[in-house]
């Protein structure tokens, strides 16, 4: 978090595979000004709205329970500053989601958490650190 911190003040920021909501919880308390969160789990997304309520962010948070790779395919070009995508490894929703970013920018820096063992395509910021990969896209 600490590489985007510069980007993150005032930013509208999509949390895709949002599980408990950490990544985006965490853009919220460096200055962020919204938050969507992306997740199928019901279970998940009951765990992030209790983090959401007792951070007290509910009304800069928006919840979203849907497929995040179907979510991102219906947005458009810039429709938020930051945002982040943590899927399950190694089963191709990783390239799913860059390959619509490349397709349509649907936010100006995206971050992909992802399996070094899958390579993410058109990436030129790839960041290793032991089993986990990152790679960013900015526009």
């Amino acid at each position: 978090m600490s590489i985007l911190q510069p980007t993150i003040a005032g930013a509208r920021v999509l949390d895709l595979f949002a599980g408990s909501g950490a990544l985006g919880l965490e853009a919220l308390s460096r200055g962020a000004a919204e938050a969507t969160f992306v997740e199928s789990d019901p279970r998940a997304i009951a765990a992030l709205r209790k983090n959401v309520e007792a951070l007290g962010a509910g009304e800069r948070v928006t919840v979203v329970r849907a497929d995040a790779v179907k979510f991102v395919r219906t947005l458009d070009a810039g429709a938020f500053d930051l945002a982040f995508a943590d899927p399950p490894y190694e089963k191709g929703l990783a390239t799913a989601v860059a390959d619509r970013w490349l397709d349509a920018a649907f936010a100006h820096i995206l971050g992909v958490e992802h399996s070094p063992r899958e390579p993410l395509p058109g990436a030129d910021d790839t960041r290793r650190y032991g089993d986990t990969a990152i790679t960013f896209y900015r526009d």
